[in-house]
């Protein structure tokens, strides 16, 4: 299952309308924003972003049933030619956020989440 995903646009602000308008029509509505990048709520989670950077690579999450696949998937990656960018641990983005990233032979930013709720208040 893919977690959330981020597309890079080179006009923010036109980007950032044509999608509030354009997922509206799917449930989407736009409910985080942090300096050029947006993300967008489909009723459970904020899976889809949008972000001013027209040379950075795509990132793609993959959700994870369990810390342990979180892990696995590092080593895997790893062993398979990728480019470590950050190994599995909690993150700061909210409480129980488990992830590690890696880069693809393309370059591409692709994570592995696992949302421990135990770790929410």
């Amino acid at each position: 299952m893919i977690a959330h995903t981020t597309l890079h646009v080179s006009d923010y602000q036109k980007s950032k309308a044509f999608y509030i308008e354009t997922l509206a029509t799917l449930g989407y509505h736009n409910n985080m924003e942090e300096g050029e990048a947006a993300g967008f709520f489909d009723g459970k989670n904020t899976d889809f972003w949008i972000v001013k950077d027209t040379v950075a690579p795509t990132h793609v999450a993959f959700e994870a049933t369990s810390r342990q696949q979180v892990e696995a998937f590092y080593q895997a990656a790893l062993a398979a030619g990728a480019t470590d960018n950050g190994g599995p641990g909690y993150r700061d983005y909210w409480p129980g956020y488990y992830a590690a990233f890696v880069y693809d032979p393309d370059g591409h930013n692709i994570e592995a989440v696992w949302y421990d709720y135990s770790k929410l208040d």
